[in-house]
């Protein structure tokens, strides 16, 4: 499979890179910065240097066109205000998810959050960043012609991974390692049955590979 990620150099896009290619697919990571690309290569991917924030759906279309999944891991990141967590989180993914209909890409993941919620009241960053998220997600599930999958970690952590979770449709708040949200993402890409379906995910005591298809009813 070829399999195309918005946000190709974050830390759960370089884990997923380095896992599907270990997987004998085609990884293919979309990132602003051209100074990131050896480390795409590195974790075996294909760097795209395109800038989310500025680009046309046609042009993010290109991208994909040929794909068979689509996987946005993109955010404005750690230290950016809340108008970029408007344009990255909400923008971006809104467009990678039109250019993905247009591609023809049906399969489509996204990373969201738990907590996220177009809704939620408040005025810090933090707040604003869980709109954004939550807005993103709403768009993606009014899609018709995508095969979405919205996975919510939560607290992510460094820690090693240990290939055991919970994930399921509420877990409730807990950390996962983002070595484990990597995997978890690597296994939806491949089980087309969890289309339609909005996890949480965190840490537990089920083999990650046993957790999804438990969860696509396989």
């Amino acid at each position: 499979m070829r399999i195309v990620i918005a946000g190709g150099h974050g830390q759960i896009a370089l884990r997923l890179e380095r896992l599907l290619s270990a997987g004998g697919h085609e990884a293919a990571g979309i990132i602003r910065d051209p100074e990131q690309a050896d480390a795409l290569r590195e974790a075996g991917a294909e760097p795209v240097v395109l800038d989310l924030e500025s680009a046309s759906a046609d042009e993010v279309g290109e991208v994909l066109r040929g794909a068979d999944a689509a996987v946005f891991a993109a955010g404005a990141g750690p230290g950016s205000g809340a108008a970029r967590k408007d344009t990255v989180d909400r923008g971006a993914a809104e467009l990678f998810a039109d250019a993905a209909e247009r591609a023809g890409v049906r399969r489509f993941l996204m990373v969201s959050s738990m907590g996220a919620d177009a809704r939620r009241q408040g005025d810090e960053v933090f707040d604003a960043y869980l709109r954004a998220k939550g807005a993103a997600d709403d768009y993606v599930r009014s899609r018709s012609g995508l095969d979405w999958t919205i996975l919510k970690p939560g607290m992510l952590t460094n820690d090693a991974g240990t290939g055991l979770v919970r994930l399921e449709a509420s877990t409730g708040r807990g950390p996962v390692p983002r070595d484990d949200v990597a995997a978890v993402l690597a296994e939806l890409v491949e089980t087309p049955a969890t289309a339609g379906l909005t996890l949480e995910l965190v840490s537990g005591s089920v083999p990650v590979a046993v957790a999804v298809k438990a969860i696509a009813g396989e």
